[in-house]
């Protein structure tokens, strides 16, 4: 048996985040995922010291989503080598692994998957475990965000799992979203769901090498044109088609000329704070939604009611709509009051 983790005191963890301490920013994104009542008003006070102790305005956000199989790990680890060695900058990377039905834990273990960037000391990778979280990030990534940013990492690159839930997420909380795609016959424009399309701000065809390279450059034509269909965004911005190959760190450069591109041009055009401005209404928004459900699951009234009406619907004697006003009218009610939720029907 694992033995507990030890809690420092809240200044400690800040301290230690704002002076760069890779141990103290470890332990402080711990304490920010852990589910435990112990840590959350731990958790609070973290995130309160470190948001009034660092400016996180200038921080580069960088998403970056593709199906299994684009080579995502390996284009992070060549984007990373590229900001810390060609440009001397430190970079964060957020990655976040489908969990374990069984554990709940990661599956895919990052830092195996990115073995050059994790041996540089300007680089840190972060693995957290989706957890059933819907957008292809963890619950905290948000904090994670700010803590990364708050520890003096410029750039924090945040890895969705990619698997086909709604992007939406991690398009609310980066700054720069990425689609990795490698070439294949031209079909694949049939895959891609209209949604992400209409989100990203740049695709990128990885493995454009050797034999691939002329399928890879048939597949930009094709992006390209695809993305001649959508309407102009709001900020004013053309998401571009570029090609890479990440094992070969090609291509790397130009992409990463992209996103400062982008950045600069939601700058001058005021995009980019309202960007801002609209990533904290939607964390706090996530927090009011997460907070509501915490408090619902351990409301007395409800954890008493929920056996058995998990029961009743599980049986066919009510209905999944019935059973959940039902139990929504229990955190409505004095404690104690009638509860209506033995399996028989209170809405008609």
């Amino acid at each position: 048996m694992p033995s507990p983790r030890k809690r420092l005191a809240a200044a400690e963890y800040i301290d230690g985040v704002l002076s760069a301490d890779r141990i103290k920013l470890a332990q402080a994104i711990t304490v920010i995922e852990s589910e435990l009542d112990s840590d959350v008003e731990l958790a609070g006070q973290i995130l309160d010291g470190v948001l009034t102790g660092a400016p996180h305005e200038s921080a580069r956000r960088v998403g970056i989503t593709g199906t299994p199989g684009a080579g995502k790990s390996t284009f992070i680890d060549a984007l990373g080598l590229h900001l810390i060695r060609e440009r001397g900058e430190a970079v964060a990377v957020l990655t976040v692994d489908p969990s374990s039905p069984v554990s709940g834990g990661s599956i895919l273990g990052d830092k195996t998957r990115m073995e050059q960037l994790s041996a540089e000391d300007k680089a840190f990778i972060r693995p957290s475990p989706s957890r059933g979280h819907l957008g292809g990030v963890a619950r905290r990534t948000r904090e994670t965000i700010l803590l990364c940013e708050a520890a003096g990492f410029r750039n924090v690159v945040v890895e969705t799992v990619g698997v086909g839930q709604s992007e939406t997420a991690v398009r609310s909380m980066t700054d720069f979203f990425l689609l990795l795609m490698i070439p294949r016959s031209g079909d694949e424009l049939q895959g891609i769901k209209r949604g992400i399309i209409e989100m990203i701000d740049a695709i990128a065809i990885n493995k454009a090498d050797g034999d691939n390279l002329d399928a890879a450059r048939r597949s930009q034509g094709e992006y390209r044109n695809a993305l001649h269909l959508f309407p102009a965004a709001a900020d004013g911005w053309s998401p571009r088609v570029e090609l890479c190959s990440a094992l070969n760190k090609e291509g790397i450069t130009e992409i990463w000329e992209l996103v400062l591109r982008h950045r600069e041009q939601q700058e001058v055009n005021g995009c980019f704070n309202e960007r801002r401005r609209a990533q904290s209404l939607d964390w706090m928004r996530e927090l009011v939604a997460s907070g509501l459900e915490d408090m619902f699951r351990q409301n007395p009234d409800v954890a008493s009611a929920l056996p058995k009406t998990s029961d009743a619907v599980r049986e066919g004697r009510l209905s999944p709509l019935h059973a959940a006003r039902n139990l929504l009218n229990l955190v409505g009610r004095p404690s104690g009051g009638p509860a209506g939720t033995n399996g028989e029907k209170t809405w008609t």
